[in-house]
């Protein structure tokens, strides 16, 4: 006969989350490694009583905001390598919908993180309870059903027995590294507080292999011929040769081949920025030397990557007669992108698999090739050392020498996390990444507030790593509220805020598309309407500290090199405040080296949006469909 044991539903969830673990290459962690949580009316008494009840089995963080639980779990599971994430509970009702954006994030970067949101009675004994939404024409929606849409599963559970089927199937998702994001279990109030007789098998320590599938022996001779037939080749590193710990292969694809590298945001410094065969950025917000090798290769080899427009420059970057694509990615509905030749493989596996192969034909390409582009890098770092470089310390800096005199200071440990505004352009195009994770970019969702919490959840992750959050005023505006929580467990992770005044990126952009810059400039308004009075008189260091943390002001670039230096060498949170140029002037970065499609008025009376109809119709015709 089978041995029960009687626990409520948040009771049994609670112990089941605890015994679920991952393995990859013979490396066992745990797959939930804490809770954060809000309580309301929606799950205090459910959740929250069971994470009372088994404190020693499951560790509990207060957080400030849902939305920045989310975003701490995805940046505590991106740290780890997807292998460990963190469950998030909610209340019923905005502790719920708050979880959206969060969930969203985490779906479009294929990064796995537990919600559990409290949801109105399963049995109704009141109908409608404090903040249900009523739909008159179905009595079995919620509010709750806003996360179907971004959740890679869903399930909300009205029976206790439920459970099961639905617990193993969330695990199932969020260790699949092709279908991993957010996952949802919503759970009524009612049945969180409901005993049931579990089957104790339910409670048994469960190991979820994530697997390194290799590639199909025929895919496999067709990539091999597809690149021996290539004379200008291009490697683009995505997310996916990080997810897979594939660094180390493929650097070794790289070296044997001589096959250059560029990286999408989100495979940034799969090569550090000083490998002979790394190119940097590419796209939109990329550098001059990736993005001409981009124009003129007649292969493309994505490794985990998706091909966003930024990538691609809207679809006028690869431009080369005849250039095809090869797509080494685990997610087959990415693999088939471009009209490209599917290599369906874990990144790793495929890359080892690729280079022993090629190897045994002795590939290699032409040296005037290697020439060209490394010559062409050491142009572009030229250009980088002139952006960086500050002479004049009593000075007011500028961005990009902000990152300059960041750049001075980190080494290979540091962590440096961006999302949102001017600061990813340039950090894409500029920073020189020591290491396979440093460089910590947000750009599949590009979600403003995603620093400081995320910052959180990368400390947590590596508690020995220095973490900088960096981010403009706009950002730090929208989510500032988990200082409080990193001030209360003592996380040590440095913020940089850089205050220019307004939304930077946006502005830049509105000028460019006609919009002239109108909405985007933190002033008072003048007569006319406009916001272009003087600067707000807002003082964010103020409210830096306010909430806890240790603020340090640096005015010129040679306060902000002691202050950097102070910071990273804190052991308790600190915030490095610089103001640098407004947001209506140019912060010195070089200019975008290849387009990105934003609409711009087909009709229109103001010279401003006529001129900019004209060039965006230019750039339209390039537009290439690869079929």
């Amino acid at each position: 006969m089978t041995s029960t044991t009687r626990l409520t539903v948040a009771q049994a969830l609670v112990r089941f989350l605890a015994a679920q673990h991952t393995e990859r290459d013979g490396v066992r962690q745990r797959l939930i490694g804490a809770t954060w949580g809000i309580f309301g009316h929606g799950n205090v008494a459910g959740i929250g009583q069971a994470l009372v009840e088994y404190a020693d089995d499951m560790p509990y963080h207060q957080g400030r905001n849902e939305q920045a639980m989310v975003h701490a779990a995805v940046g505590y599971a991106r740290q780890s390598n997807r292998l460990s994430t963190h469950a998030v509970t909610t209340s019923v009702g905005p502790g719920a919908t708050n979880l959206v954006t969060g969930a969203a994030l985490a779906t479009v970067n294929h990064l796995p993180v537990l919600l559990l949101p409290g949801d109105v009675f399963a049995t109704r004994p009141a109908d409608p309870v404090l903040q249900q939404l009523e739909v008159p024409y179905a009595g079995d929606v919620s509010v709750n059903d806003s996360l179907r849409p971004v959740s890679k599963y869903f399930d909300r559970i009205t029976r206790p027995e439920a459970l099961i089927p639905s617990a193993l199937n969330a695990m199932r998702v969020l260790t699949d590294p092709v279908e991993t994001g957010a996952v949802t279990l919503a759970l009524p109030q009612d049945v969180q507080a409901e005993a049931y007789d579990w089957p104790d098998e339910f409670f048994a320590e469960r190991t979820w292999v994530v697997r390194r599938p290799g590639a199909d022996p025929t895919e496999l001779a067709d990539a091999v011929r597809a690149i021996r037939g290539a004379r200008r080749p291009l490697a683009i590193a995505g997310g996916g040769v990080h997810h897979s710990r594939a660094e180390e292969a493929l650097v070794e694809f790289a070296e044997s081949t001589g096959i250059p590298v560029a990286s999408t945001q989100a495979g940034k410094g799969s090569l550090r920025y000083d490998h002979p065969q790394d190119v940097g950025g590419v796209g939109h917000t990329g550098t001059a030397t990736a993005d001409e090798l981009a124009r003129t290769a007649d292969l493309v080899i994505g490794v985990g990557t998706r091909y966003t427009d930024f990538t691609t420059a809207s679809g006028t970057l690869f431009t080369g007669q005849g250039v095809r694509f090869l797509n080494l990615n685990i997610a087959p509905f990415d693999g088939h992108k471009l009209a490209g030749m599917p290599l369906i493989a874990d990144a790793r596996s495929g890359l080892q698999e690729l280079t022993a192969a090629l190897d045994t034909h002795a590939y290699r390409v032409a040296a005037s090739y290697v020439t060209e582009y490394t010559e062409d890098k050491e142009r572009w770092e030229q250009r980088v050392d002139a952006c960086y470089e500050a002479d004049e310390p009593d000075v007011r800096p500028t961005q990009p020498q902000v990152l300059g005199a960041l750049d001075a200071l980190v080494d290979e440990s540091d962590v440096i996390i961006n999302a949102a505004g001017s600061l990813p352009g340039d950090l894409h195009k500029l920073w020189r990444a020591r290491s396979r994770d440093q460089y910590h970019l947000e750009y599949g969702y590009s979600c403003m507030g995603y620093e400081i919490p995320a910052a959180i959840g990368v400390k947590m992750a590596a508690p020995e790593r220095p973490v900088w959050a960096l981010v403009g005023d706009g950002t730090y505006l929208m989510m500032p509220t988990e200082i409080v929580t990193a001030v209360q467990e003592g996380i040590a992770i440095k913020v940089l805020l850089v205050q220019n005044h307004g939304y930077a990126s946006i502005g830049g952009l509105s000028e460019s598309v006609g919009g002239e810059r109108f909405g985007t400039a933190y002033r008072f308004q003048s007569d006319d309407g406009t916001y272009t009075g003087a600067p707000l008189p807002v003082d964010l260091a103020a409210n830096a500290a306010s909430l806890g943390m240790r603020v340090l002001r640096a005015k010129t670039v040679g306060d902000l090199r002691d202050a950097l230096a102070v910071a990273r060498a804190a052991d308790t949170p600190t915030c490095v405040y610089v103001e640098t140029e407004t947001a209506d002037t140019v912060s010195g970065p070089p200019p975008a080296q290849a387009w990105w499609d934003v609409p711009v008025a087909e009709t229109a009376t103001r010279p401003s949006a006529v001129k900019a109809r004209e060039l965006y119709e230019r750039h339209v015709s390039t537009r290439r469909r690869h079929l």
